[in-house]
């Protein structure tokens, strides 16, 4: 079952953090689950992507997907 609010979340939370502007990452939802796809250029931006959804309502679980491409 897709969750479209926290579809709106996690999109306005990844947008709305200066660390990951320009980057063109992918998530999908499911029953709390977010998994977080895609490219970021360091460690820190992938730890960042996560970080700015960890705390958001409905989030129960992260999969970190994003692949680190210097």
């Amino acid at each position: 079952m897709i969750d479209t609010t926290l579809d709106h979340q996690v999109l306005t939370a990844l947008e709305a953090n200066a660390h990951l502007r320009g980057r063109q990452l992918r998530f999908e939802t499911e029953k709390g689950r977010v998994t977080l796809q895609g490219s970021v250029r360091s460690f820190f931006q992938k730890q960042m992507a996560q970080e700015a959804i960890r705390h958001l309502d409905g989030v129960q679980e992260i999969a970190n997907e994003l692949e680190v491409s210097i």
